[in-house]
């Protein structure tokens, strides 16, 4: 009949059009993004929340990793990574310290890794711990750098590492494994890198907690830099913390760490300014006087292991220079000037030397380096003391000039003997920053 064959017909039709549909709509589902298969960039965690992150990179220790991505996260973020201590975990670093309510002002990404071995303490001892890419903790933690940078477009040039105790001395491992990642450190009751080095596998080094593990600047030093032979660029600066009555990491250890950054970042261990910002406390600052000098060293007199208080968290991110109230390094860039004469005879000669202080705010304490011509040696000077005598000579202020106030000069001199040249020196840094001539 009419009708039954115009309903096989269009029967026919529609089956031959399903049949056609079905695999469009079985590649187009199987060709949808899971989560686990989308880049990075679109796995972001959930804001105001502290969320795990699985899956981040290279893991070899299995870290567990926590993040804190505030509502108000900025555009290029800053990032810190905040380390636990000893029993301690990435959750209750987290509930702990003000790293969270820090970030939800200033717009930075927390990132808290966590120890899941059963000592809940950090590997800063093993060999794989102490060398760039050597294994354990610290690949794992860039790891969950890399994992925010790509995530977030983090600001590579702002990333910064910090810790109590056990974290503390992780701490100071990242910023000589990874100085090419990190900008700055703040270790609160830690030891110097290489102090808890161990060979039989333990992790606890009974000598170096107890503070009778020494070395000299240079010795420590060095040991910083094997952990990437041959790096050559920026270091990190080092903010260290410690208290006087301490008696797990004993307080000897917070020289040794002065003595090892000091030397790392090439500046005078004769600290550059010394306050009391709070009562008990003695902080020093090496290499320059402002708030981001490239060592800080805060002392709390008789205070003991546990030493973290809040507020402590604050005056670290006025060091790494994420807390807009907080000035400037002093002196900064361009914010001093030289002047270098010289009156010669046949072989000898007398320089006058002024420092000019161009900057807004007062420097207490100075050191001017600069570079003699071959040839010339200082035999003895005014105003400064002088050492060495020849090549790269620093000038350290006197007792009587010190301080240099906004638009200030000083000018100091040296007689010296040379053998033809006579020129003036070169290349003035005044408290490690260059300085106009």
């Amino acid at each position: 009949m009419p009708g039954n064959t115009a309903r096989r017909a269009l029967r026919s039709v529609l089956v031959t059009l399903f049949a056609a549909l079905v695999p469009l709509l079985a590649t187009t589902i199987l060709a949808a993004p899971t989560a686990s298969a989308r880049p990075a960039r679109t796995a972001a965690a959930p804001t105001a929340a502290l969320t795990e992150v699985t899956g981040f990179g290279a893991n070899p220790s299995n870290l567990q990793m926590y993040l804190y991505v505030p509502d108000s996260v900025t555009a290029n973020p800053a990032v810190v990574v905040a380390v636990h201590y000893c029993t301690g975990s990435g959750p209750a670093m987290y509930q702990g310290t003000e790293w969270a309510s820090l970030a939800d002002r200033y717009g930075f990404v927390v990132v808290y890794p966590s120890v899941t071995r059963a000592s809940k303490c950090f590997d800063v001892s093993s060999p794989q711990a102490l060398k760039r890419g050597g294994g354990s903790d610290p690949v794992g933690i860039k790891s969950m750098v890399d994992w925010v940078t790509r995530t977030y477009s983090a600001d590579t040039g702002r990333i910064f590492a910090t810790g109590i105790s056990s974290g503390a001395m992780m701490t100071n491992v990242l910023l000589g494994d990874y100085p090419d990642v990190f900008a700055a450190g703040a270790a609160f009751a830690g030891v110097p890198f290489g102090c808890f080095a161990t060979t039989d596998g333990s992790e606890w080094n009974s000598a170096c907690s107890g503070g009778t593990v020494t070395h000299t600047p240079q010795e420590w030093g060095a040991l910083v830099r094997a952990a990437y032979p041959g790096y050559t660029g920026t270091r990190p600066r080092m903010q260290v913390w410690h208290g006087t009555q301490d008696d797990v990491l004993r307080y000897p250890n917070f020289g040794e760490e002065v003595k090892q950054w000091t030397n790392v970042l090439g500046v005078s261990q004769t600290p550059a300014a010394t306050d009391t910002p709070v009562s008990g406390w003695t902080r020093t600052r090496y290499g320059a006087t402002g708030d981001r000098a490239p060592v800080e060293a805060i002392s709390l007199q008789g205070v003991g292991h546990n030493l973290y208080t809040n507020g402590m968290a604050a005056r670290a991110l006025t060091f790494f220079g994420l807390d807009s109230s907080g000035p400037a390094p002093q002196p900064q860039p361009g914010a001093c000037k030289v002047t270098a004469s010289t009156s010669a005879w046949s072989t000898g000669l007398t320089a006058s030397v002024t420092i000019t202080n161009t900057g807004t705010t007062s420097i207490n304490g100075w050191q001017l380096g600069f570079t003699l011509p071959a040839g010339q040696s200082i035999t003895n000077g005014w105003g400064a003391t002088y050492a060495p005598a020849s090549g790269s000579v620093t000038a350290t202020n006197a007792s009587y000039n010190g301080t240099l106030a906004p638009n200030a000069s000083v000018s100091v001199g040296y007689q010296a003997n040379h053998s033809g040249n006579s020129a003036a020196p070169t290349a003035f840094k005044l408290n490690g920053t260059a300085c106009t001539g």
